[in-house]
Order: structure tokens, then sequence, then C-alpha cells
């Protein structure tokens, strides 16, 4: 229950960033002499919850002028981010805190809205996304909430904040993040029913988003814990087909949370994505495209289309064992997981974890023969020594990675007598 002023009657406790370290320095050099200063959105959010917090972001009524003088008088380093815009980032043993003065929008018109500095809590918290990110937190734990967060974070409940097409309009980037959050942070179903109407209303307005936003909305949807029936809402809106641009395979998406799952590897964005999106070579080129994805995200889908249906527990444990050492262990990986998760098998089948947690249990050797051990036996530098060494290390994996010196010795021989 909030009071009229929005402050709750509970208090955070046991947050140990509210209580150790450089934030109750930092608070305490803006929260004084007729200012206040106060943390906000996703730090206090998590808080209620339990949970640990990534990043930390402040607002203060003071304007920024006024932060930068109070932090170098304390000694903290300013970096002016975004001053014009009210936000400076503080470094507080190395830790960077992101400080806007409180703002409430003068004109509307997307991400460039205008905005006016202002000494109105309730104001600027209107102005945020959802209701369940626009709590505010003092120093000695007091929560503040003027937009009803509270009922929705324990409804798990995830809501714009006033008229959702009003709030979509400014940033269309907040379609694909009502879902994100949804994934996160609601329940594994029961979308709010006005803002999924909204987000489908709003849907041209993805094209309007630059390419880097979207993914980075994406890649966070694809490891939230309700990712799965969150995406099949995005599906059954027509968003995934709207953002991916083709089809979406969700069995092969559902099945990769639980083969990780079932070896004990942490959601994997790029993998999870590749399990989404990616069939043929052709799907991992456009989602390259489409999302801008970084080039290592890219190699690593490129990898999967050629490779995923070549993968089976049927390999011997040697070709299974070269197969780790050519692909490397995060490749080997992505390819047999995104194989068992398209296999008829269920998670729980035993010959697919096996294969699956190869890396776990074998570390592939490197290649034991140089160049000098092939010139000592006579080959010049040039094409017949790269084509040597070629053939002797082709012929060591075939004999499933010797570590004798004199089978090693063997190889080397053989491999110049193919010259």
């Amino acid at each position: 229950m909030a009071s009229p002023a929005g402050r709750t009657e509970r208090k955070l406790t046991d947050v140990a960033w509210l209580t150790s370290g450089p934030l109750p320095r930092l608070l305490g050099v803006l929260d004084r002499d007729g200012e206040e200063a106060r943390v906000v959105g996703g730090a206090a959010r998590n808080a209620l919850l339990g949970l640990s917090a990534d990043e930390i972001d402040i607002a203060t009524t003071a304007v920024p002028e006024e932060v930068v003088r109070r932090v170098e008088a304390a000694g903290f380093k300013v970096v002016p981010t975004g001053i014009e815009h009210g936000t400076v980032t503080v470094v507080a043993d190395k830790i960077p805190f992101e400080v806007t003065t409180l703002r409430q929008d003068v004109e509307t018109y997307g991400r460039h809205a205008k905005v006016a500095f202002g000494r109105d809590w309730k104001a600027d918290a209107e102005r945020r996304d959802f209701t369940i990110n626009a709590f505010s937190a003092r120093l000695d734990g007091s929560v503040y909430d003027y937009v009803g967060g509270l009922s929705d974070l324990k409804a798990r409940r995830v809501r714009f904040i006033g008229d959702p097409q009003q709030r979509i309009e400014e940033d269309y980037l907040r379609i694909l993040r009502f879902f994100r959050f949804h994934a996160a942070y609601g329940t594994s179903d029961h979308l709010d029913r006005e803002g999924l109407e909204a987000c489908i209303a709003g849907r041209d307005g993805l094209d309007q988003l630059s390419r880097e936003r979207v993914r980075m909305e994406l890649m966070k949807l694809m490891v939230a814990p309700h990712a799965v029936p969150t995406l099949v809402s995005m599906t059954d809106a027509g968003l995934t087909l709207r953002v991916l641009g083709s089809v979406s395979y969700l069995g092969a998406f559902e099945n990769m949370a639980k083969v990780e799952a079932a070896i004990g590897a942490s959601p994997d964005p790029a993998r999870r994505l590749g399990a989404l999106g990616v069939w043929v070579a052709e799907d991992a080129e456009r989602l390259w495209q489409k999302l801008r994805l970084t080039n290592a995200e890219h190699v690593r889908l490129a990898s999967m289309a050629e490779g995923w249906w070549r993968i089976s527990p049927h390999l011997s444990a040697p070709q299974a064992r070269a197969l780790v050492y050519r692909l490397g262990p995060l490749y080997f990986t992505d390819h047999a997981l995104l194989g068992w998760a398209r296999s008829p098998e269920t998670a729980h089948d035993a010959d697919w974890h096996a294969l699956a947690t190869l890396p776990q249990r074998w570390t592939a050797p490197a290649f034991p023969l140089k160049a000098a051990d092939l010139m000592e036996r006579g080959v010049e530098k040039g094409p017949a020594l790269g084509a040597a060494m070629r053939a002797a290390e082709a012929a060591w994996i075939a004999a499933d990675f010797p570590k004798d010196a004199a089978e090693i010795a063997a190889i080397a021989d053989a491999a110049i007598k193919g010259l």
C-alpha cells in the first residue's frame, strides 16, 4: 500500500548495494542540501524481487551542472555521456553509475522527445515505459511507487504506464521490451491484453528501429526464463516474422532450452537464436544482416547451419573426438545441441547427452608436429611443406591423436613419402 505521496509502507532490507560499496557515498553527496537522489528503474525492481542488479541508475532533482559540481568536489570521476539530456556517468570505485536529472516531456516525437528538467518524482515516473520499471528507492530503503507497479510486480504482470499506444509511439522499441520484460518478469502466459493489442497495432513502427537496438532486445529475450511461451505469443501476433524475416522454429527453440539444461549449460543467446531461426546457410546470412549481429555471432550461426544436421550419436568415439578437435568446444557444442534439439529423441536421451558433453570430458591435444620436424627430414619450405603438414595432421587425427613419440615420427615419415 502506498501513501498519497507515493511512498510505500515497506522498505528494502538486506540489499548490499544500499549499505556498502560506493553507492551510499554517492547518494550521500547528491541527497542533501535541498536536493534529493534515489535509485530508480531496474535496480529498485530487482531489489524488491530479491534479485541482483547488473547496473544501478540514479535520478536526482539536481540539475546536471550541480551534479557535476558535487561529485567532482567529492573526488568522483564524471563522464558527460548525455549531459544535454540531463545524464552524466559517475565512476566510483571503478563502477559506473548513470545519474539523470528528473525530467518531464514537453513535446513527444519518438526517441527524440523534447524534455525539461523538473523536481516532480511522480511526473518522472509517469514518463517511463512499464509500471514495474518506475520504482524509486531512497538510501534508507524506502520505496516509492506512483503507477501501481507493486501490485503488478506481485501479480507478475508487465503493463504499460498510461496509454499503451502513446508509450509505444514514443519509442517503438517498447514493443520488443514489452515481450522481453514479460519473458523475464511475467508469468509463463497471460500477457497484458491491452498492451499486446497495442503492440500488434503499432508493429509497423518496428521498421523505424535501428538493427542494433532490435538485436539487443532480442538477444536478452532469448535467454529469459519464460522465453518459450513469450515467443509463441509473439509468433501468434505476427511479430517474430517481422523481426526475423522468416519462419520461427519454436519447437527447436523449446527443445534447445531443455537440452542446454540437460547438460548443465547456461542459456546462450546466439545458440538459441540459431535454434529459433537457422536451418540453412541463407538463414544465418539473413539474420546477420537483419539484426546486425556481431561477427562472432554470425560465424557461429553460419557454422550451425553448415553442421547441425551432420552430427549424431552414431558417430564413433574417434569421429566425435576428431570433430571436437576441428570445431573447437564451443562450435562442437553448438552443433551437438542443435542436432539434439531437432532430433526425435528427448532431452533425457543418454546417447545425445554423452555426445554433447564430450568437450566437458575430453580436451583436444595440440598437434605435436611442427614445420621444423618435417624440414629436418628434408622437406623444403614451400607448397610441399604445407601439403606434408596437412597430410600428417590428417593421419594423426585418423589415428585418434596418438601421444607415442615413435608413432608420431612414423606419421611424419609417411607424410613425407606421400609427397
